[in-house]
């Protein structure tokens, strides 16, 4: 009885796979672009606000009716803010899951040409390890830092702080002493960051499903 051939090697997967790849890193830059136009027409807004109330205090001076524009633009600032942060974080969400796609790539590379894993800087897994090792390149990194590092936590930062001076002003149109106004813009902040800190929490706190590649095989 001879003996099975050999599987005949298939050059053609090396090109599906590289092609799912390349649709992988398009999409990925697609929507980092988009992200980013996003957030600087957030600070375009916001800036183009500043200027407008600047402009009008030097007609009409520093009275209530400057208070009450100025209400208007940092709630209108801070309805622009809320859902761009939200399509930051969503965005944060899609990248990671086009991270975990092109670590399974490069599990199916390593697998064509086992050779080759010494040379890969990215991880052929798709678990939390994996991702995060992809992500920092290998380094070590708090995951800490990297949260405080995002843009989804810069955009968070930009909200809070219109959220204090909205309602720092508002404590001051209903002409409370100063450390009532400190306290309602403070109050407000903290308040904001926090909703904003959570909505993210539930986005990201999910475990990952559909893990092909676990980092302990």
């Amino acid at each position: 009885m001879s003996d099975p051939e050999p599987p005949r090697p298939r050059p053609e997967l090396a090109t599906m796979l590289a092609t799912e790849h390349w649709s992988l890193l398009g999409t990925r830059s697609m929507t980092w672009s988009e992200i980013m136009s996003r957030i600087s027409i957030l600070l375009t807004v916001m800036s183009a606000f500043l200027v407008v109330l600047a402009l009008v205090a030097q007609g009409v001076g520093f009275d209530r009716s400057l208070l009450g524009l100025g209400i208007g633009f940092a709630a209108a600032s801070l309805v622009v803010g809320s859902l761009t942060a939200l399509r930051v974080a969503l965005a944060s969400q899609e990248d990671a899951e086009l991270i975990r796609g092109m670590n399974r790539l490069r599990a199916a590379y390593v697998e064509l040409a086992p050779e080759i894993a010494p040379y890969l800087t990215a991880s052929t897994k798709d678990d939390q390890a994996g991702l995060m090792a992809t992500y920092t390149l290998g380094n070590r990194r708090h995951m800490l830092v990297h949260i405080i590092g995002s843009t989804t936590f810069f955009v968070i930062v930009i909200n809070t702080i219109v959220a204090g001076t909205l309602g720092a002003l508002v404590g001051a149109l209903a002409q409370g002493s100063a450390w009532l106004t400190a306290l309602c813009g403070v109050g407000a902040g903290l308040v904001w960051f926090g909703l904003q800190v959570e909505v993210t929490r539930r986005l990201f706190g999910a475990p990952l499903v559909d893990v092909r590649f676990p980092s302990d095989t």
